[in-house]
């Protein structure tokens, strides 16, 4: 049964077995040597009917960096479904590497031809970019000075946490447990929310853990101005009463852990006025901003809500490669798997993966790189109509699955 709950559809499974019948091995080639080399023809005509009845019992869904969503971008809370999407996300790269799909993309280089090309990849650091496009260190000391510069304003810092804590309260209220401590974190979470809507401390019953104590009457009206320790405080807290369930957003809000511990000295409280409100902002950037390193997941955490408003992990079903062509230009390719050649679909794979490429393109811009770099996004569906699209500077190829 499907139900509707604000803007996120929660599945609840009466019946499991529904959506996972069996528990699918993921066709992952690196599980097994025997896929190190091209399988026998024979054995992708056999697997090509489940090929089928995945995509066509996952053509609404897709995983988008990490997150199950359907088609309208909402996001479902289904492990059954999940596990069936990985399964099939794992196949399609399996057969990606089949001699007739290889024999294709020669036409477009020298991309996803090796299996390190075809893994999933995962972008949670700066580190992880400047890798990938092998930059020097001293490049990466100019990229990380540049960066730090511009995504540990104060705003920036504020809205990447106010906007973690958002994600982790949704997935806290679609969660589908009941323990007790699930719901402890679930009135931290608001209370933090209030808290920093406030800048000031907001008092509780004699129940509270420590942030939330209230002081004794004597005390109330000189109380001292709010610090962020008492933001890292709910944190420490949340993560005792989170630490048994497996929630998103908790992992980065635990990443920007790192940023709190450099500024819970620093007041938040808008009673103590205009121009000591504005020091402390600026105290917030300055301590961030020379503490904060390239292999940070808090600095890429504020870099991923700089560029595109939202904390998320970059995540692609292909890691492709990053090469020096012939030419001199440096080629960049990137890929994704998806379960319909719908319109709407394909152009949210295309603007995931343009996310994904515009994020190494920034990188290699603000390492002073002289060089072109060339951006290629590769989609593959089943079925789909193979087609050249162009958006926003970028080429997209939209491959056919089929052998």
């Amino acid at each position: 049964m499907l139900r509707i709950l604000g803007n996120v559809h929660h599945i609840t499974r009466s019946n499991p077995c529904r959506f996972l019948r069996a528990n699918h091995v993921l066709y992952h080639s690196s599980v097994d040597d025997s896929y190190k080399e091209a399988l026998p023809c024979e054995w992708y005509k056999k697997k090509l009917p489940l090929l089928t009845k995945l995509t066509t019992s996952l053509r609404e869904f897709d995983l988008v960096d990490g997150k199950l969503e359907d088609i309208n971008g909402v996001i479902i809370y289904d492990d059954h479904i999940k596990q069936r999407m990985q399964a099939f996300k794992s196949l399609a790269r399996i057969f990606i590497g089949s001699p007739p799909l290889q024999q294709k993309l020669k036409e477009h280089g020298r991309f996803f031809n090796k299996e390190s090309e075809r893994e999933p990849f995962v972008v949670s650091s700066l580190t992880k970019v400047c890798n990938f496009l092998d930059i020097s260190a001293q490049q990466r000391k100019l990229v990380r000075s540049t960066v730090c510069s511009q995504v540990t304003q104060y705003r920036i810092w504020r809205g990447a946490l106010e906007d973690v804590l958002n994600g982790l309260k949704e997935e806290v209220e679609h969660g589908e447990t009941t323990r007790g401590g699930t719901k402890l974190g679930q009135q931290v979470i608001l209370s933090c929310l209030k808290f920093l809507s406030e800048s000031s401390v907001s008092y509780e019953d004699e129940s509270s853990t420590s942030w939330m104590r209230p002081v004794p009457a004597r005390y109330a009206k000189a109380n001292a101005s709010a610090k962020w320790e008492d933001v890292l405080d709910m944190v420490n807290d949340l993560r005792r009463y989170l630490e048994h369930d497996d929630f998103y957003h908790m992992e980065k809000l635990l990443s920007m852990k790192e940023g709190l511990l450099q500024i819970k000295d620093v007041f938040l409280d808008n009673t103590i006025g205009f121009r000591e409100v504005r020091h402390q902002e600026h105290l917030v950037y300055r301590k961030l901003s020379k503490m904060l390193g390239s292999p940070s997941p808090c600095l890429f955490t504020l870099l991923m809500y700089f560029l595109y408003g939202r904390v998320r992990d970059i995540e692609v079903d292909l890691c492709g490669g990053f090469h020096k062509e012939k030419s001199g230009v440096f080629s960049l390719s990137l890929g994704r798997v998806l379960t319909s050649g719908d319109e709407k679909m394909l152009g949210r794979g295309i603007k995931q993966l343009d996310r994904a490429l515009g994020l190494f393109e920034f990188v290699w811009e603000t390492a002073g790189m002289k060089e072109s770099i060339n951006l290629q996004g590769h989609l593959w569906c089943l079925g789909a109509e193979e087609r050249t699209i162009t958006y926003r500077g970028k080429t997209f190829f939209l491959h056919d699955l089929s052998l």
